[in-house]
């Protein structure tokens, strides 16, 4: 019962569209209308800026956290952990607030896995992720290679749930990417001129 409850807890903080929220009250903007047109911190970044998108940001990250952490702090362990980890993910991805077409979800997986793992989680998923990042210029791409490393991370160094978690986890960071993952890599411009020469 008590797995019950802290999924429901967490699929409902997951789904409250802070992001969406942030930028219509700091910005006076509707952050689908920016950018890619996702509903997260980073497109209140873009409309709103850092008085937008830092808050944003935070409480994104926030909403994966917070039920994650008092459920394992209280009464959640083990096995049960996983559907309650992955709660605030899925509220986030198909959030009913905004008729089940929710943001990415990169922010509240954050969350979850500083509630679940701590910093560790952080240079797990950079290890990876940093380096598409600076190589080239797709996000979806540096966001999914930065959960093939939490899932290396999950493998190598966490308990079963917590791989099997990690998996459910990276394919939901798929699928909420798949549009932007079939566009061919561009890369970084200091990478280009580099082959090319021009960096000599």
């Amino acid at each position: 019962m008590d797995t019950i409850v802290w999924f429901a807890l967490g699929f409902i903080s997951g789904s409250i569209p802070f992001s969406l929220l942030i930028g219509k009250l700091v910005a006076g903007r509707d952050i689908r209308t920016v950018g890619d047109g996702n509903p997260g911190g980073a497109n209140a970044l873009r409309a709103g800026g850092l008085k937008a998108g830092v808050p944003a940001i935070l409480l994104d990250i926030a909403k994966g956290f917070v039920p994650v952490y008092f459920a394992q702090r209280y009464s959640v362990s083990g096995w049960d952990l996983a559907p309650v980890a992955l709660a605030p993910i899925l509220g986030h991805a198909f959030s009913p607030f905004l008729k089940f077409r929710g943001g990415k979800a990169l922010a509240a997986t954050g969350g979850v896995w500083l509630a679940l793992v701590g910093l560790p989680a952080l240079f797990a998923y950079a290890l990876l992720a940093v380096p598409f990042t600076l190589l080239q210029e797709e996000d979806a791409l540096s966001a999914n290679s930065g959960m093939i490393s939490l899932l290396a991370y999950a493998a190598l160094r966490g308990p079963a749930w917590l791989f099997v978690f990690a998996a459910l986890n990276a394919a939901l960071i798929v699928w909420t990417h798949r549009r932007d993952l079939f566009r061919a890599p561009q890369l970084r411009p200091w990478v280009s001129n580099l082959f090319s020469g021009r960096g000599a």
